[in-house]
Order: structure tokens, then C-alpha cells, then sequence
């Protein structure tokens, strides 16, 4: 429909009036191929433009070239849609009859749901996989005679630590009939789900959900939110048998749950667990509704009563204090408001109005969760003001109601922030200089050492010579050097907290010997400067004039990044040092180069995507340009083992796929204008849009004797290498988002998989997911 549509508007744009009247479009003497229109126009003289139009499309289609390769998830568009066909086909006297044996159990609809599996692994579905595509048949098969085994088609991994925590997985098979049971139900509920949910639907997700919260946020006095946490137990699928039955007649989805294994958490990622949670979870969304809309109910009856009362003071008020705009309590008293959100298994509330109605809705949420659905909620807090809170953790991001500056304390902060900015760059530029220069010392203190060696040149009444005695026999000249500066380096760490090379080199090495006038003039300046920032911004800000006591303070909703999180994650993957400077990564020294660059690009990737809005995004481009950045040249120099200006000017246009900070902006508009609509569709991308960056080593390279083929379902590519899988945290629900997975299952810590080239790739750069690899591949 909509590509007709397009075709008609370019068709319009295309042809003016003088071409349609040379067309003769409004010309008697046309015949209409529809006999009434031919009656019609010779009756009015006037051709009907419709027809003509419709003809003009005919002929334009016929030369559109639809040779036009489309994206992946335009493809699981289309085929979902055709699925969707399917089902509908099936939905009679207000029921979906039959669904499983005429739907689920056909083989053309496995295929497409593999086809889709394929998709989200970025695998091109005109590749047909042979060593799958004859089994269709058999399950189809199996499926509708209702002997298809779910544990035979289920394989379980343990961990090997001391947990030996158990992790069920799906066969290939059973993924894809859970492929197809997800597409099934997304089609019969989707049009009841409720719109406060914001979990994975078209047109909504993650984004969405953080922009109804901060608006929400800006308007509220009372927040607090609910996070869910249950493992699936047996009053859970009793409750979602039942609903499912509801919705379905004659042969009922026996397979509803796919296999889906018991004794895991309910908020999952797996492919079918999305859509049953929402299913359970839209019976809370919708009693929402009625919690809400009693509270406003009684909040505007209880206004109306005093209503009564409220005129005849206001009044008496008026008439004895001659003031016109003096207004009663009951006309400043706040009407009742009452939002909501879930994303998943995490709920947010926002409330305006008094704190005891905002209790009172958070009490009546907590019984409806627990006694009606029989869930568990953790980490429990009472609802608390937005105004004086310092922040919610919501979505793994800091969300909190701030004030609007105006425009003259706006300028104060800017001419503030500059200051400081400026500062800080001077101290930048000093410590670069002074490191540089130290670095030099230790040149020059490696050649006085090569130059005690030689008798013509050395002095017998040096310190060095006179500690020579101290040399080992045969010890080289670099190593006798290192054993001096590791003495010397011992002495100087003991009164100093940063034992940082660069901290050394600056602050013991070059500042001391730098003449005493300009420390002076450079510890005046930043002091001058912290001085400004710190006092003088507040003094220049109370000169200003006060504001009307009359005007309301505009509130907003601010969503921050969690930047001390991601700092600590930055360390813990091994990216910076415990005081914050980039260091070489181990884990990834021994991969190609494309891909160390894709791995950091990864991350970049997936920061600019998540933490383009945030108000401090300005603190992720400093991550990126004195942390990230830093720590890929450092990895590739000790890779290549050559120096870091080296490694910049040899593979600065690989280098260039890492944005600095002068380039985030313009790389999120490409980012949404390159990318077709689907694209962005969390809904079609759930999984891959929030998965976040792992870990692998170089396990092996793959040999003639030892082959393995890539891991990712649905490729049949070989793989070149095998890689070991490392699980660095596992946070509790719920966690901060820092762009790296932030609970890998210990069950696959350690695990080795074999990726071809381009889903390693694919991987590293958030193509695809962990959930696109088929770790039972080895059995």
C-alpha cells in the first residue's frame, strides 16, 4: 500500500498539468477501460482523474527498479507481515482457531521463522542453509501430531566455577519453532497491550520510554519505581495457560511456552520470554489504569465539595483585603496526576499532587504484583520528592527534575564552563609538556649509562661509577639501567598516592628544575581560575536581577549517563589503570588489527547511540577522546610494539571509525539518516539495540587438521579462528547501562566459540548479539 502511495506522489511531482493535459487526461474522446467511468465521463465531459492515475501508476511501476537491495530488518518486516497474513486467516467468530496446526505446524511458516533467526544474525536469507532446510518438514510434522519433544531439543552448559550454575539453551530446531510461536502471539496481543508499555512494540522502546519519563519527571512532585524480579514457577504458567486459552478455540497452543525452560528469572532476553512477559504484565498495566483514574476521580470530588464552600471565602477574602487576585488554598491545591511506564520488568511512577495519594498508588501497585500476579519486587524504596531527589535509576540511566536556567544565569554558567574548560586545557598542555620533557630525561640518563661503559668516556668519580660495583656479572645495559630507576622509583612512590609513569616523570623529574617565575605564573593562573569557577560565577549571579516571585520555575526532566559506572567498567575490562589512564588491553593484543578498531568502535558506537540525549554527554566525549581513543593506539603500539605517535600516522584512516569528540554530532545525524526507519525499530532489533560489548580472546587459530565453522545460527561460513568468551560482571537487577554486557550467565565464562570475519565483526560492532550464537555447536 505504502509503496503505491509513493509511486503516486513521485508521479504527481513528476508530471505537471501541461504533461496530464497533453496526456489528454481531461479529454471527452478518452476511453476509460471501466465501463463507468466511461459512462460517467461522457456524461460530465471530464475524465475520471482516478483511473487515468491509476493506469499512470500501472505504467510506472513497470519500470521501478526493484532491484533495490533492502535492509535486514525491512526483510523481517516483510517477512513477520507475511506471517501475520497467515494468522489472521484463522481468526473467526471473535477466536483464533487452530493456530498451531495450521499455522505454526506448516513448513513454509518454519522456514520464515528461521529466516528471520537468520536475519537477526545478519546471515543474507538468498543463501539457503542446506544442512537445516530439509528438517522443516519433520518438525512440521512432529508439531502437528503433537509428538514434538522439547527437552530432546534443549542442552544444558555448567558452570565451571563453584556455582556450577546450570544454563538450559535451545536446539536450532526449538529456536525456531519459538521463532514462530513469538510472531503468534505478538499478532493476537499486540493490538491489547496498553500504552504504558514501552517494551520492545513498533515505534516504541528504550527511547521512548526515557522521554515520557522525563516529561512525566518535569511535570510531577512524587516518584518512585518497581522493579520485578521472579524465577518462573508454576503459579506463573497456570496464570498465562489461562490466558492464552482465552484467546484461542479448538486446538490450543500446547506449545505456547516453546520449552521454555523453568528455574530462570523472569525478565529474560530470549527470543519468546519478551513477548510472554509483556502478556503477563499487561494485566498491571491496564489495572493501572483504573488505580489512576480512581484517584483522580476522588481528588476532583473532593475538590468539587470544598468547591461549594471555597466561592463564598474567596469573596469575604476579596471584599476585606481590596486585592483582586488574592487567591484561597483550594485554588492553588494541585489537581491529581497520576504516570506510568514499563519497560520490561521495570516500572516507573510519577505522581502530582499530595504524598499520601502517591503511597496510596504505590501500596495498591505492590498488592496487585504480589497477590494477583505473584511477583516479587526488589529493592523497595517509599515515593520521594523530584525536586529534592537526587536522581532515579531508571533504564540503567540517572533520571531527575531539574530547574530551567534563564537566559542570563544560562550565560554566567556558559562564561563559566568556558573558564574551566580553558583551564583544564591548560593543564593539559603542562603535563603534556613536562612528560614529554621527562621522557627525554630518561634518554639521557640511558646514554650516560651506555657511556660509563666506556673507559675514555667514564668518570671515576661519579655516583654511577661508583655503584657500578653493584652490577651483577653480565647484566645488560637496559636491565642495569631499569634496576636503577626501579630504586629510585621505590624511594619516590613512598610519599606519593599516583604511581602513574606520566605522574612520576611531571611532578619529581621536570617541574622541580623548571625556573621558579613561571611554576609561579602557572600555579597563579589555576589558581586564578579555580577561584572564578568556585566564587565569582556565584557573585556575578547575584548581581543579576531577581525574578518575578510571581513566575513559576519552568521544570524539566534530565536524563544523565551514568559515567561513574562506566568508569569503573572501563577499568575493570581493562582499559584504564585504577587511577584512570589508558592502558593496553591484553585481551584483544592478539587479534588482527580491524579488529581491535572494530571492538573500541564498538563501544563508541553503542555510547553515542545510548547517550546522545543525556545532559552529560560532554563527560562521554572526554571518556572517548582521553580514554577509549587512548586505549586502542595503546594496544595496537604494544601489538606492533612501536611508538604511539608511530601508530597514529600509519593507521590514522582506521583509526578515523573511533569519532573523536568533534565528530559525535555529526555522526548521530548520519546514524539517523542513513539508516532506513526499520533499522532503528526496537521492536525488530530487540536483543541487538541494547545487547552490550563483550570480551573474547584469541583461543586458537583454525588449522587443516582441527577445522570449525562459525558458531552463529544459520552460517555455514568456515571460521578462521576460535575465540574464548569472558564474562567480566554479572550486575544485579537492576544494573547501570555502560555499554558492555552487563550479565553474561558464568555457565558460558570461558566458553570457546569459532566466528567467521564478518560476524566477528558483527559482534564487536552491535550487529548482532551473543543470542545469535549457537554455543551448543561443538556437541
Amino acid at each position: 500500500m505504502f509503496r503505491k502511495r509513493n509511486l503516486v506522489l513521485q508521479s504527481l511531482r513528476r508530471f505537471n498539468l501541461e504533461t496530464l493535459i497533453s496526456r489528454r487526461l481531461w479529454s471527452r474522446s478518452v476511453s476509460s477501460t471501466h465501463t463507468n467511468a466511461e459512462t460517467d465521463s461522457k456524461q460530465t465531459g471530464i475524465f475520471s482523474l482516478a483511473g487515468e492515475l491509476a493506469s499512470l501508476v500501472e505504467e510506472s511501476s513497470s519500470h521501478v527498479d526493484d532491484t533495490k537491495p533492502r535492509s535486514r530488518m525491512e526483510l523481517k518486516r516483510s517477512l513477520e507481515l507475511r506471517l501475520k497474513k497467515r494468522i489472521k486467516e484463522q481468526y473467526t467468530n471473535g477466536k483464533f482457531n487452530d493456530l498451531l496446526k495450521k499455522v505454526i505446524a506448516r513448513p513454509e511458516t518454519l522456514r520464515d521463522a528461521y529466516d528471520c533467526i537468520r536475519l537477526n544474525s545478519n546471515v543474507p536469507i538468498a543463501e539457503r542453509d542446506g544442512s537445516v532446510a530439509f528438517a522443516f518438514d519433520s518438525v512440521a510434522e512432529e508439531l502437528s501430531s503433537g509428538v514434538f519433544d522439547v527437552a530432546s531439543n534443549t542442552f544444558s552448559l555448567v558452570a565451571r566455577d563453584k556455582t556450577k550454575e546450570v544454563l538450559v539453551l535451545p536446539s536450532v530446531a526449538l529456536k525456531v519453532v519459538q521463532e514462530a510461536i513469538r510472531i503468534v502471539l505478538e499478532v493476537v496481543f499486540s493490538p491489547h497491550f496498553s500504552k504504558i508499555s514501552h517494551s520492545c512494540r513498533s515505534g516504541r522502546g528504550r527511547g521512548s520510554a526515557l522521554k515520557f519519563i522525563s516529561n512525566s519527571m518535569s511535570r510531577s512532585d512524587w516518584c518512585f519505581t518497581l522493579n520485578l524480579s521472579k524465577e518462573l514457577d508454576d503459579s506463573v504458567f497456570d496464570s498465562l495457560s489461562v490466558l492464552l486459552r482465552s484467546m484461542f478455540e479448538a486446538r490450543v497452543l500446547n506449545l505456547e511456552f516453546g520449552g521454555f525452560p523453568k528455574g530462570h528469572g523472569l525478565p529474560q532476553e530470549g527470543v519468546l520470554s519478551r513477548v510472554l512477559m509483556n502478556i503477563y504484565l499487561d494485566r498491571f498495566d491496564h489495572e493501572f489504569y483504573r488505580i489512576s483514574m480512581r484517584h483522580e476521580a476522588l481528588d476532583r470530588d473532593s475538590q468539587n465539595v470544598e468547591d461549594g464552600l471555597g466561592s463564598k471565602l474567596r469573596s469575604w477574602f476579596r471584599r476585606k483585603a481590596g486585592e483582586e487576585d488574592l487567591k484561597s488554598p483550594v485554588e492553588k491545591e494541585i489537581a491529581v496526576r497520576v504516570y506510568c511506564c514499563r519497560f520490561m520488568d521495570e516500572i516507573f511512577f510519577s505522581l502530582s499532587g499530595p504524598k499520601e495519594v502517591a503511597i496510596d498508588v504505590r501500596s495498591e501497585a505492590l498488592d496487585f504484583l504480589r497477590n494477583s500476579l505473584h511477583l516479587d519486587i526488589t529493592d523497595e524504596i517509599d515515593p520521594s520528592p523530584c525536586e529534592t531527589t537526587s536522581g532515579l535509576r531508571v533504564l540503567g540511566t540517572l533520571v531527575k527534575k531539574n530547574v530551567r536556567e534563564s537566559p542570563a544565569v544560562k550565560a554566567v554558567h556558559k562564561l563559566k564552563e568556558k573558564v574551566r574548560l580553558f583551564a583544564l586545557q591548560k593543564e593539559e598542555a603542562w603535563t603534556l609538556g613536562t612528560v614529554r620533557i621527562g621522557k627525554k630525561w630518561l634518554g639521557h640518563g640511558l646514554k650516560k649509562v651506555k657511556e660509563s661503559e666506556i673507559r675514555g668516556l667514564a668518570d671515576s668519580n661519579s655516583t654511577l661509577s661508583q655503584i657500578s660495583c653493584h652490577r651483577k656479572a653480565g647484566m645488560e645495559t637496559d636491565h642495569w639501567y631499569k634496576v636503577l630507576l626501579r630504586i629510585w622509583m621505590e624511594d619516590v612512590l613512598r610519599a606519593s598516592a599516583d604511581r602513574s609513569e606520566e605522574f612520576i616523570l611531571s611532578k619529581h623529574i621536570v617541574e622541580p628544575t623548571i625556573p621558579q617565575e613561571l611554576r609561579d605564573a602557572y600555579n597563579k593562573f589555576q589558581t586564578s581560575a579555580a577561584a572564578y569557577v568556585s566564587s565569582e560565577a556565584a557573585k556575578v549571579e547575584a548581581l543579576l536581577p531577581c525574578p518575578d516571585p510571581h513566575d513559576k520555575p519552568v521544570f524539566f526532566g534530565d536524563v544523565v549517563a551514568p559515567t561513574n559506572a562506566i568508569r569503573r567498567r572501563l577499568f575493570r575490562y581493562g582499559l584504564v589503570t585504577s587511577e584512570g589512564y589508558a592502558r593496553t588491553n591484553s585481551m584483544l593484543i592478539l587479534q588482527d588489527t580491524a579488529q581491535i578498531i572494530d571492538w573500541f568502535s564498538g563501544l563508541v558506537r553503542r555510547w553515542v547511540i545510548w547517550y546522545g540525549g543525556c545532559s552529560n554527554f560532554d563527560e562521554i566525549k572526554a571518556l572517548i577522546d582521553h580514554q577509549v581513543r587512548k586505549s586502542c593506539i595503546r594496544t595496537l603500539a604494544s601489538k606492533y610494539r612501536i611508538h604511539e605517535n608511530e601508530i597514529e600516522r600509519r593507521l590514522d584512516e582506521e583509526l578515523s571509525t573511533i569519532p573523536s569528540a568533534e565528530d559525535i554530532e555529526e555522526e548521530i545525524q548520519h546514524e539517523k539518516l542513513d539508516s532506513p526507519a526499520f533499522d532503528r525499530d526496537e521492536h525488530l532489533t530487540y536483543g541487538i539495540f541494547n545487547s552490550g560489548s563483550c570480551l573474547l580472546s584469541l583461543a586458537r587459530i583454525v588449522s587443516e587438521s582441527r577445522p570449525c565453522s562459525c558458531f552463529v545460527s544459520g552460517c555455514s561460513m568456515a571460521a578462521p579462528a576460535v575465540y574464548t568468551l569472558h564474562a567480566m560482571e554479572r550486575q544485579k537487577f537492576p544494573g547501570w547501562k555502560t555499554g558492555f554486557s552487563v550479565c553474561v550467565p558464568s555457565s558460558l565464562n570461558g566458553r570457546r566459540i569459532g566466528l567467521c570475519k564478518q560476524h566477528l565483526k558483527d559482534l564487536y560492532l552491535g550487529q548482532i548479539s551473543l543470542q545469535a550464537i549457537d554455543f551448543g555447536a561443538w556437541r
